[in-house]
């Protein structure tokens, strides 16, 4: 004979409170005060700088806008060769800085061990002066009649960089040698840093299948490193030639009037000559050749996986 007893009562299940409304804005007001910082300090100064492009007048008598956009059409035309000088010059200097930092960034990620955060202090060291000294600097290092210039004419590679026309007999200054010089050494943080974050990543035990399957370290190298360092390699190119071609500082420093990039003009006609409708237009002009070049470069490269 057996006794059923009753299952005893299940507790009541709590009512769940709604959401409160505003949780769903958190991100976005999250976001706002750095959308406000874009709105502030560059949207409202991209407007203004596009308002000046198609402005006629003077200092003395005022500007105003008159949709002038032949203003473009003249800060081309007039300017071009210092177009094709900015972008040469940020090319050459982002291959010599790739094709020195990939190495270092190699050495970082995989090579360094205990010594790696030290050498890492050392790349970014530059970055504890200002870069007008660091400029500054290799004026002395490639002074006339100095110890690299000496070393060089010894080698004889001042007669291949003055048959290439990037030197002037036994002078470095004031040529495209050393604007192209000092691009590199300060942009050369920007490239490597990007690098090793992107090497510091991929998995060793790729490196080590890769053994087991016989390959050399070459192969390795060429299908399993390289490609998966593309990202960095993307990034640092990017950050190393987007303002290597606006940049200044360089080639007033270490150039000449024949090695005056864009920058120079832009800085020209803005601080001096005060015309800054052209100034402006000059501006937008190096904007939108960067964003076409990067645009086409970020296609080809084949990944938008970008450290």
């Amino acid at each position: 004979m057996t006794t059923v007893t009753e299952a005893p009562p299940l507790a009541p299940v709590p009512e769940r409170k709604p959401a409160r409304r505003w949780g769903r804005w958190t991100p976005y007001l999250l976001l706002l005060p750095g959308i406000l910082w874009l709105l502030v300090f560059f949207a409202m100064p991209l407007v203004y700088q596009a308002s000046t492009s198609v402005q006629t007048g003077s200092l003395e008598d005022g500007y105003r806008v008159t949709w002038h956009f032949a203003t473009y059409w003249d800060a081309l035309t007039d300017y071009w060769p210092q177009f094709v000088r900015s972008v040469g010059y940020a090319a050459v200097a982002t291959a010599l800085c790739l094709l020195l930092g990939y190495p270092l960034a190699y050495l970082i990620a995989f090579r360094a061990g205990r010594w790696r955060n030290l050498v890492m202090i050392l790349v970014i060291a530059p970055f504890f002066t200002s870069f007008l000294i660091r400029t500054l600097a290799w004026k002395t290092i490639l002074a006339d009649g100095g110890p690299v210039v000496g070393a060089l004419d010894t080698l004889h590679v001042l007669d291949v960089t003055s048959w290439l026309g990037w030197t002037t007999g036994d002078r470095v200054l004031a040529t495209p040698l050393a604007v192209v010089c000092g691009l590199t050494y300060n942009f050369l943080p920007f490239m490597i840093l990007p690098l090793y974050t992107s090497l510091e990543r991929i998995d060793p035990r790729l490196h080590e299948a890769a053994g087991d399957l016989y390959a050399k370290p070459s192969t390795t190298f060429r299908k399993v490193t390289f490609p998966l360092s593309m990202p960095g390699v993307v990034s640092g190119t990017l950050l190393t030639f987007i303002p290597a071609s606006g940049d200044y500082v360089n080639a007033d420093l270490l150039g000449s009037t024949d090695t005056r990039m864009v920058g120079n003009v832009i800085q020209t006609q803005f601080l001096r000559v005060l015309d800054y409708p052209t100034a402006a237009a000059l501006s937008f002009i190096l904007m939108a050749a960067i964003l076409v070049v990067v645009t086409f470069y970020i296609r080809k490269s084949g990944t938008e996986d970008l450290v």
